[in-house]
């Protein structure tokens, strides 16, 4: 048995897990079960670590490209084709604005999550424990709360497409509520097993994605042409379409870094950095304007059968089949397999809300990672089947609100890492993670943030609420406004804090 058990985990590319990967002793109560249960998953090769940040000892990978799949196909997937498809589908915007928009907005919000890849080989740590050298100790629990949040909301997404999309090929066999259990299940699966076994998979599951891709530009892309002709558009639904495309690509930010982790601290920086942002930019372009392109064609009523599929733009699946429909009974093939890759972004979302939920207290750093995970599942499918029949008030709301808050998070680890640590990475004491007197007090990034949503509120424009300055015909300039009052307000309050707690 231990030889098949080695052979398996050479098969996946898993090496032995080292003793700084042991999970934290849970409550005395548990720890019996716990212990015998970590145990049998670490033979399988199960990762079973906590949050403790790995020694440079720990980190010898040196596949670099990793680092471009793992974000290629995290991206290259029917998400990201619905995110393309808000332009038209939601904000009236013409073909030609929608283009335009994403190919400036992808160019520029790539470099953000793509930076932050970049703290993953050089410091080991995952991203909401590094939050602690800007928060402190307990101030990292406010983010730490957010992303938890903010990852099980991308999991919605993601789950509510692929249900969607497994329901339009089942001749009425399958429905929405049934093909998200199934596609929370194959996620749980992929997370389940933790970080090398994600590496793998990511590796591989981009190619039916980009096969589609094609497939659809060949039978869908003589009907492109139908696209209506561009009508005017407000400079409201303009700015607001750009932030919320550059939300779902910044909002990557806070676990973009955790799956760097085990590469070589000594890797170059720039050569992470291009593989990451090749990664994000050219699965983003992709995925993004194939969605604007279609969805626009859609809408037009020109192809009657697209737009019954897309059912006013609350079926993303829905439109994904009906293009690929001409090409019979592969094209459902296709169709259902490009469903079954989407955990290629739900298993490093489910995977960063275990470390993010760890995070946020010692005692919850106690219980193994793979039981959040199961936990992650059990919530997704239960909110997930009440939000599919509204999927685009679902898709705006959680992306706008999680952009919100991600960005003015970026904004204050970039100024704490280029003004107060001057872009070293030896700044940064790693023995200290979780000593709270040993890090900032977090009063500054406290209280920026705070600062920074009470301006944010007012320029939110939500289909919930219209703040008095997105009223005013601005649109949504919440995440732009609050940027700007981060580069003011935590620099300024940072320079106090170190002045009187000299961390």
């Amino acid at each position: 048995m231990d030889t098949l058990v080695d052979e398996r985990k050479s098969d996946l590319g898993v090496q032995e897990l080292s003793a700084s990967e042991r999970t934290p002793s849970p409550h005395p109560r548990y720890r019996g079960v716990f212990e015998r249960v970590t145990h049998a998953l670490t033979r399988w090769a199960v990762e079973t670590n906590g949050i403790d940040p790995i020694p440079p000892s720990d980190r010898t990978d040196r596949r670099l490209y990793q680092l471009f799949f793992v974000w290629f196909t995290a991206n290259m997937n029917v998400l990201a084709f619905g995110t393309g498809s808000v332009g038209p589908a939601f904000y009236g915007l013409g073909l030609r604005e929608s283009l335009i928009i994403l190919l400036i907005v992808d160019i520029i919000s790539c470099i953000i999550p793509a930076y932050f890849t970049v703290f993953g080989p050089k410091l080991g740590m995952r991203s909401m424990v590094q939050a602690h050298y800007t928060w402190g100790y307990y101030g990292a629990m406010l983010p730490s709360a957010l992303n938890v949040f903010s990852m099980e909301g991308f999991l919605i997404l993601n789950t509510i497409i692929g249900g969607q999309m497994l329901a339009s090929v089942s001749n009425g066999h399958l429905n929405d509520t049934l093909g998200i259990v199934v596609i929370a299940i194959v996620s749980l699966l992929v997370s389940f097993c933790g970080y090398r076994v994600i590496h793998w998979y990511e590796s591989v599951a981009w190619i039916p994605n980009v096969v589609a891709f094609i497939i659809m530009l060949g039978i869908g892309g003589k009907h492109l042409h139908d696209a209506p002709a561009s009508e005017p558009i407000s400079a409201s639904a303009v700015i607001t379409f750009a932030t919320i495309t550059a939300s779902s690509v910044i909002s990557w930010c806070p676990m973009t870094p955790d799956y760097g982790v085990y590469h070589s601290a000594n890797a170059s920086s720039v050569r992470v950095f291009l593989y990451a942002y090749a990664g994000f930019l050219v699965a983003s372009i992709t995925g993004h304007m194939l969605g604007a392109a279609f969805a626009a064609v859609a809408l037009s009523g020109t192809n009657p059968t697209w737009q019954a599929g897309f059912d006013d733009g609350n079926n993303v699946g829905g439109l994904f089949e009906a293009i690929l429909s001409p090409a019979g009974g592969f094209g459902k093939f296709m169709t259902a397999l490009c469903a079954l890759t989407i955990p290629s972004a739900c298993a490093p979302t489910m995977y960063t809300f275990s470390s993010s939920l760890m995070t946020i207290s010692y005692y919850f750093a106690r219980v193994p990672r793979y039981v959040y995970a199961t936990v992650s599942a059990a919530i997704l499918i239960g909110v997930g089947i009440v939000c599919a029949t509204r999927f685009y008030t679902t898709f705006t709301d959680i992306m706008s609100l999680i952009g919100y808050w991600s960005v003015v998070h970026g904004v204050m680890i970039l100024i704490e890492h280029f003004v107060f640590r001057k872009n070293d990475f030896a700044a940064y004491d790693l023995s200290a993670w979780n000593q709270p007197r040993r890090l900032p007090l977090g009063v500054a990034a406290t209280m920026a943030f705070l600062c920074a949503f009470g301006i944010i509120v007012p320029c939110m424009d939500q289909a919930w609420y219209v703040g008095p300055i997105a009223k005013a015909g601005s649109g949504d300039i919440g995440i732009i406004v609050g940027s700007c009052v981060i580069c003011v307000l935590y620099p300024c309050f940072r320079v106090v804090e170190r002045y009187w707690w000299r961390k």
